[in-house]
């Protein structure tokens, strides 16, 4: 897949504009689950777009955390990754892997294991001796598993309404907050949208 940048990425505060239907959504756009999917997997879920081309998409939930400590499955990585540091469950694919998103402290410097994806944030390989990482990011979050789609299958998926499309703010990535993710980015869509974040269900699966 190619990773290609995004426009509209940061921190503004306000509404975002949502991506119509028939805009491809790219790299750094949030997929926000919609009413209409209830499928047991990504009931009221926030998922960060990593790639999106011809061979199929893949991204990672950013609103569930994983039963499992990083003090179980990667204890060297646990002091290292933000607030609230707990491993989040990315998708349902390959749970058993990992992943690290990482955002730059310095732009003008690429470390060692990290490739970026859009703006300044990327994969870090979890091999990347952890000390060489010190000072080189602002953010890490790690996840057990990614959600990943077919060719094709997102692009059904959308025409079908199963998920809203909107540009990502930072905080959507690395803030502290994540139980309440869902509800907070379908209200500051504003209009009709934003009505669907008093939809009752459970967020805190874990």
């Amino acid at each position: 897949m190619h990773l290609t940048g995004v426009a509209g990425f940061g921190p503004s505060a306000g509404h975002e504009r949502m991506r119509s239907v028939d805009v491809r959504p790219r790299a750094g756009d949030l997929l926000i689950a919609s009413v209409a999917l209830s499928d047991g997997v990504f009931d009221q879920t926030v998922v960060l777009l990593l790639d999106h081309d011809e061979s199929g998409s893949l991204g990672v939930i950013l609103n569930r955390v994983s039963d499992l400590t990083l003090e179980d499955v990667l204890p060297q990585w646990a002091d290292e990754v933000s607030e609230p540091r707990k491993l989040f469950v990315g998708g349902p694919v390959s749970p058993n892997g990992a992943i690290c998103l990482a955002s730059l402290l310095d732009v003008e410097t690429e470390p060692a294991g990290w490739r970026g994806l859009f703006h300044h944030v990327g994969l870090l390989h979890l091999d990347t001796p952890v000390e060489i990482t010190h000072g080189a990011f602002e953010d890490l979050r790690i996840y057990a598993g990614y959600a990943g789609w077919e060719p094709g299958q997102l692009d059904g998926e959308l025409m079908r309404g199963a998920w809203h499309v909107t540009p990502a703010q930072y905080d959507d990535i690395f803030g502290p907050s994540y139980s309440d993710l869902w509800q907070r980015v379908l209200r500051r869509q504003g209009g009709e949208i934003a009505m669907y974040a008093t939809w009752p269900g459970d967020l805190n699966r874990n």
